[in-house]
């Protein structure tokens, strides 16, 4: 049995002599997928504070509402989210199936002068905003000036 050494690892030049399993295996190697682990797949996160509360924004576009999980334990707020999507192809000599999932998991502690029941969280445009308002002895209050005696 004879073995062959390919020096090139690029999936294209490893198939440039079968041109149609060059673009099956091209379109499956260079796609990002969900095996590439050096890339972090966590959506970008702010975090905004004013005077009566915390607002965390969690970019995240091509998912929907209800692809979301927000959820509140103790002083701890777990946002989360996953897409599934299954696509098929038929034509006469083939068939392909393709599977993607992705999913992500952010969990923050918050402080404990946090108004639990307040929290609030809305998603438009690809951006989830959390509001976590601030409970009113926490909030800023103006100056006070306190008499000498």
């Amino acid at each position: 049995m004879t073995q062959l050494k390919v020096k090139n690892s690029s999936p294209a030049i490893r198939f440039s002599r079968f041109p149609q399993a060059s673009d099956l295996f091209s379109d499956f190697f260079d796609s990002v997928s969900n095996f590439d682990h050096s890339r972090n797949n966590s959506p970008a996160v702010n975090i905004i504070e004013n005077d009566t509360e915390f607002r965390i924004e969690v970019a995240a576009p091509g998912l929907s509402r209800d692809n979301f999980k927000v959820n509140v334990d103790n002083d701890v707020i777990t946002i989360s989210g996953e897409k599934k999507t299954e696509s098929e192809e038929n034509e006469e000599r083939f068939t392909r199936k393709e599977f993607s999932f992705t999913s992500f998991q952010r969990s923050f502690s918050i402080p404990e002068f946090i108004e639990h029941d307040g929290i609030s969280a809305n998603y438009v445009d690809g951006l989830m905003k959390i509001t976590l308002p601030k409970q009113e002895e926490a909030k800023k209050k103006g100056p006070k000036e306190i008499k000498v005696s």
